[in-house]
C-alpha cells in the first residue's frame, strides 16, 4: 500500500456529486453471470458508485478503496459494507466472492498482484468485470471538438502516465482469465453547462493541474464553451460509452 497514490483525495466531494452512474443494465446483465448472489467485492469503489447498483443483486457488498478520503465520502447504502484497503488486500475470506468488478480503476492498480487476490477471492466459476470510459460525447461536433483539445492540450502534461491505458479502452492491459464476450453499455446523462463543468472539476488532471498553476483550467474551457452551448440553462444528452472485459477465473486458479 505504500506505493498508492491518491490522485482523487483533492476532489472527492466533487466526485460522489458529479460522477455519471453506471447503466444499471450492466449489472443485471453481470448478475446473472454470476454463480451465487452470497456476495460481490468492488474494488476501489470511490464513493460507491457501482457498489450501491450491486447492492440490488447481492446479499452482500464490500466496497474497497486504498483512498480513506474516498471512503469517508462514500454515502451509505443497505448491504454494503465500506473498508480502506488496497486492491492486493480486500480482507476477504478464500473463494468468498462471486463477483468482482472494478470501475474505471483497473489503470492505477499492481495488475499481478490484484489478479492474485482475485483468484483467491473469487469462488469456483466466479467472474471478473473491469471497465473504463474516456472522453464524453454530447454528438455536438463543435462541443465535443473543444472537449478533445481540453483533454489532449490543455490537460496533456497533467495527465498521470497510466491515463493511456483509459484512452485505449484497457486493450494493452493483462488480463488472464477465460474472456466473455460482452454486450455494449453506455452511461448516459441528460446535463446542462453547470452540471458538465462539475464533472470536468473531477478529472485527477484539472486537479493536479490546479495545484500546479493555481488557477482553475475548467473556468477557461467554460468562457469557449458558453457561446457554443448557448442557453445555459440548456439540457444536452452526453455519453461514455464503457469499455468491458469479463472473464472467469480458470477452476484451478480458483482453487489454488
Amino acid at each position: 500500500m505504500s506505493d498508492f497514490k491518491d490522485h482523487f483525495a483533492p476532489v472527492s466531494d466533487a466526485y460522489g456529486r458529479h460522477r455519471p452512474g453506471y447503466p444499471p443494465e450492466l449489472f443485471d446483465w453481470l448478475a446473472g453471470l454470476a454463480p451465487h448472489r452470497r456476495l460481490a467485492w468492488d474494488c476501489a469503489t470511490g464513493t460507491g458508485q457501482a457498489a450501491g447498483e450491486l447492492s440490488r443483486h447481492f446479499d452482500e457488498v464490500r466496497a474497497t478503496d486504498a483512498s480513506a478520503r474516498q471512503i469517508d465520502t462514500a454515502e451509505p447504502r443497505p448491504g454494503v459494507t465500506f473498508a480502506v484497503a488496497p486492491a492486493e488486500a480486500s480482507g476477504l475470506p478464500d473463494h468468498s466472492a462471486a463477483l468482482v468488478t472494478v470501475a474505471q480503476a483497473l489503470h492505477w492498480f499492481n495488475t499481478d498482484a490484484f489478479y492474485a487476490e482475485v483468484c483467491r477471492v473469487l469462488s469456483s466459476g466466479g467472474v471478473i468485470a473491469v471497465w473504463s470510459y474516456g472522453l464524453l460525447e454530447t454528438g455536438d461536433a463543435r462541443i465535443d471538438a473543444a472537449l478533445l483539445s481540453f483533454h489532449d492540450a490543455d490537460m496533456g502534461p497533467y495527465w498521470p502516465p497510466e491515463r493511456r491505458h483509459v484512452v485505449n479502452g484497457y486493450r494493452d492491459l493483462a488480463f488472464p482469465f477465460q474472456q466473455l464476450d460482452t454486450p455494449e453499455f453506455a452511461m448516459q446523462c441528460h446535463w446542462n453547462l453547470e452540471q458538465l463543468t462539475g464533472y470536468l472539476g473531477t478529472w485527477s488532471a484539472v486537479a493536479r493541474c490546479r495545484d500546479a498553476t493555481g488557477e482553475d483550467p475548467v473556468e477557461r474551457l467554460r468562457s469557449r464553451l458558453d457561446p457554443i452551448w448557448g442557453d445555459l440553462a440548456r439540457v444536452r444528452q452526453v455519453r461514455w460509452p464503457l469499455a468491458l472485459r469479463v472473464g472467469r477465473v480458470p477452476s484451478a486458479a480458483a482453487h489454488a
